[in-house]
This record gives structure tokens, C-alpha cells and sequence, in this order.
């Protein structure tokens, strides 16, 4: 084969390889582009129903049988106590869990088996949590149906997510940081808390925004652990009766009335902000503590 035939040969593949690298990125943009489309048609969907019902009365007001004068106050409340005390008992727990595996744990068979057993339960259906709960939370323990019930339950629903997600961050932390810090003279310790967390926390935190954003969210397990369909009262205490917002949109989306559609819609909006504003906060601190760390 002439030079000339070679430098055709080559030219034609570099064009098929650059056009393959086209048709992969067009096959891309194409798939983000139907799932943008779809959520933004769903939003489209949820403002255009439930903008006019929402106003301050609608976040203050105590549920009613009357769509017009129905409001969300107790599921807000109900919402805003179980996710934060889900979060006081996953995220320790969790991340303390993530760096005894990875970081203090032996590699040996048991440590295996409780890789492998925490990877099948982030894939449990919620509503085994709820029979869980029920069974250990309300009935064994005797807490009733109450706001620690469920905060119990939601935390063993996204505890092996934050597990998991904590583990890959600390895997992602350059073995040279903690291998100069020992030669050093830091011991282990100090090497985890002044070298390893602070690198490694950014990636911790993705894994605890997209694990309460799962958690608040959730219906099934607190329906089974006692989230009422109705209460009239907000929560003043771990030990209360509660409901939550997806709750209390199911109730509604599942009444006859055309109103009540729009009192859920109006729900949806507000479950929306909420879980917006808590990633946000959470981006913000994921963003800070990542400029402060230079390596």
C-alpha cells in the first residue's frame, strides 16, 4: 500500500471516529434533553393547577374537608420534624459507620459480609422499613406512632446510602495525603481529621443530600409507622402524632373534588421549595468546605 493509500486509510478513520464522537454526544444531549422537557412539563403541570390556591393561609391553616379552606401547616411541621431528626441520627451514624469500614476495619471476610449486606439494603423496597419500623419502633420499643417512630425508620431507610456514598469519597482521597501525613509522625487519628475528612467531606455531603432527598419524599414507610392521613395539630414533641407532606398529597389527590386537586398541587409546590431549599443549603456547604481545601 502507497503513502498515499495509507494517508486516505488514516483520514477516513479519524472522520468515522470524530463522527461517531458526534453521534454519541447528539444520542447524549438528546437524552437530557427529554428528561429536562419532562420535568419541565411536570412543573408546567403542577404551577398552572395549584399557583392560585397557594397563598399564606394555605401554609398556616389546619387541614379540612372543605378544599377551600384546607391547609398544610401540620404536614409542613410534620415534615420539617422527621427530616430533622432523621438527619441528627443518619448522618453521624452514617459517616462514622463509612470511616470505621474504609478506613480503621480489616480487609477480611466479615468486613465483606457487611459491605455486601449494607449494598443490598440501599436497595430495599421503603415499605420493608415500615413493616420494620412498626414491628421494632412502635410496637417493641413502645414509641407508639409517633414522630421518633418514623424519624427511627427513615434513618435506617437512607443510612446505607449515606454509608455507601461516604465510603467513595474517602476511596477518592489521594493515598499520598495519608501516607505523608504518617510519615510525619501524625498518627492515625490526626491524619483522619486534619488531611482525610476535610477532602473527603464534600463527596460525604453529596451523599447526604441525595439520601434526605429521598427520605422526604418517602410515603410508605410512614404510613406504616403511623403517619396520619388527617391530624389537626402540628408536632410539639418527638413523641407527637404527625403526618407529612406526601401524605397529606395522597389524601388530597385522592379525593373526588376538582378543588382538592388543586389544594394538592399547591401541596406538590411547597414539598418542592422545601426539597429545593435543603440541597441548596447543602450545596452551599459542600461548595465552601471544597474552596477551603487545597490539595
Amino acid at each position: 500500500m502507497s503513502a498515499e493509500q495509507l494517508q486516505l486509510s488514516g483520514g477516513a478513520r479519524t472522520s468515522f471516529k470524530r463522527w461517531q464522537g458526534r453521534a454519541f454526544a447528539a444520542l447524549a444531549f438528546a437524552c437530557t434533553l427529554v428528561g429536562v422537557l419532562s420535568l419541565a412539563v411536570l412543573m408546567y403541570e403542577v404551577l398552572s393547577e395549584g399557583a392560585t390556591r397557594l397563598d399564606i393561609a394555605f401554609l398556616r391553616d389546619l387541614p379540612s374537608r372543605f378544599p377551600e379552606q384546607a391547609g398544610f401547616y401540620p404536614a409542613i411541621m410534620g415534615s420539617l420534624w422527621v427530616m430533622g431528626l432523621t438527619a441528627l441520627l443518619a448522618i453521624p451514624i452514617g459517616m462514622g459507620a463509612a470511616i470505621y469500614l474504609e478506613l480503621y476495619a480489616g480487609r477480611n471476610w466479615l468486613t465483606r459480609i457487611i459491605q455486601i449486606n449494607i449494598a443490598n439494603l440501599a436497595g430495599v423496597p421503603s415499605i420493608i422499613y415500615g413493616i420494620l419500623g412498626l414491628a421494632v419502633f412502635v410496637r417493641a420499643m413502645e414509641f407508639e406512632r409517633s414522630v421518633l417512630a418514623g424519624a427511627l425508620t427513615m434513618a435506617l431507610l437512607v443510612l446505607p446510602v449515606v454509608i455507601i456514598a461516604s465510603q467513595e469519597a474517602l476511596r477518592a482521597v489521594p493515598p499520598s495525603l495519608r501516607d505523608g501525613a504518617l510519615a510525619l509522625g501524625a498518627t492515625r487519628w490526626q491524619t483522619i481529621r486534619g488531611q482525610v475528612l476535610p477532602v473527603a467531606f464534600p463527596g460525604m455531603l453529596t451523599g447526604v443530600i441525595l439520601a434526605l432527598s429521598r427520605a422526604i419524599g418517602e410515603t410508605a414507610p410512614l404510613i406504616m409507622v403511623g403517619a396520619f392521613q388527617y391530624i389537626p395539630f402540628a408536632p410539639d414533641g418527638v413523641f407527637s402524632r404527625f403526618t407529612v407532606m406526601p401524605v397529606q398529597i395522597f389524601t388530597w389527590s385522592a379525593r373526588p373534588q376538582a378543588a382538592f386537586r388543586e389544594t394538592a398541587a399547591a401541596g406538590i409546590i411547597v414539598l418542592l421549595a422545601l426539597l429545593l431549599t435543603l440541597n441548596s443549603v447543602a450545596i452551599y456547604l459542600r461548595n465552601r468546605y471544597q474552596r477551603k481545601v487545597k490539595w
